[in-house]
This record gives C-alpha cells, structure tokens and sequence, in this order.
C-alpha cells in the first residue's frame, strides 16, 4: 500500500500568514490540485496539520483524513511525525502544501525506484535535495522519528539508506521541473498565475 502525507502545518510566516494550501490555481486550490495528483498514484491521503482547529479547516476534502502534530512547535519533522503514525502504506510519499504543480509521473517513478532503498529523493546537487518531494519506507521514518529530540530532515535522510534521484532524470516526465515549483510568499503566487 502506497500513502502520501502532505505538511500542512506551516505558519505561513513567509506568505504574510495565508493559507497557501487554500491559494487559487486555474480554479482550484493548491490542495485540490495537490490531491488529485496524489490520488494517480497512492492508496491513502493523510494530511498533517498543526492542531484540531487546524484540520477542521480541511472537512470539506472528501476521501482524506487529517491528523494534529502530537510533537508541537518543531517544524515539518512534527508534521511528519504526526503523519507517519496515521499513515497505513509500507511506502510513504511526503509533499508540501506549497507545491501545487506536483506531477503524478514524476511521483510514479520516484516510487518505482524504491527497490531495497529506505528513501528515494530527489537531488539538484549532494547538498540541495528535496526530502519533501520524497518517497520513504515508512520503517526507516519511525525509526527516526521516534526519538523525540530529532528534528533534522537533513540529519534524518544521512542515516537511511537512500537512493538519489538526479533532477535531470525527472525532465523526462516533466520538462519544466514545475512539479518542484515552491510558492513561498506572495509574490510567488503572482508570479505562477500571471496576476
């Protein structure tokens, strides 16, 4: 079985305190975009947000289930930690909120690449990965996670065994590389929808 968890509990310091997942895309938000691409190519959709009040905002999303961070106030390893826990699949795909433009092909073949790895990531270069566009075994995630202290995606992908995947390799199923397109603040925003 195939889960994704998508990290919805951001702060959204950078985005002038906006939701972005509820950011408008073509006439649809980021989240609707973001599940239908996940639903080409995973069994189960566990988003993780930062608390109840948080996952209510979510009710309306048919076909997904949200969970609140029992760790509070560390970053995405929180989320992660949260989401892995709620997760049902051996394969776990994580994404973020911000990327509305996530390709199912792309996602597809990070998949297939798993074999015996603990982690398939994608790589611009050894020192600038994308460990939240990423598939991981979902053993090796607990494995780390587990221990409370730990907060470094960095840290946490140096202790698995992974399987980098070039950018370059993924051009073939997405010649723009826009399934890694990061909306971050406003201007961001504009700049994907021409407003």
């Amino acid at each position: 079985m195939r889960s994704a968890i998508v990290l919805v509990g951001g702060e959204a310091r950078r985005a002038g305190g906006r939701e972005k997942y509820f950011f408008l895309r073509d006439g649809r938000t980021f989240i609707e975009h973001i599940l239908g691409a996940l639903r080409e190519v995973t069994d189960e959709v566990v988003l993780a947000a930062r608390d109840p009040a948080q996952c209510e905002r979510f009710r309306h999303l048919e076909g997904v289930r949200c969970v609140s961070d029992i760790r509070k106030g560390v970053g995405p390893t929180g989320g992660l930690h949260a989401g892995v826990l709620a997760a049902r699949g051996d394969l776990v795909l994580v994404v973020a909120c911000d990327m509305p433009c996530i390709n199912p092909r792309v996602l597809g073949h990070l998949f297939s690449l798993m074999d015996d790895y603990d982690a398939v990531i994608p790589a611009w270069n050894p020192e600038m990965l994308e460990p939240l566009h990423a598939v991981y075994r979902r053993s090796a995630l607990l494995a780390y996670l587990e221990e409370p202290g730990h907060r470094s995606l960095r840290e946490m992908v140096k202790g698995m065994r992974v399987r980098y995947v070039e950018i370059e390799e993924l051009r073939r199923m997405d010649p723009e590389l826009a399934t890694f397109t990061n909306i971050n603040k406003i201007e961001d925003l504009r700049r994907l929808t021409g407003d």
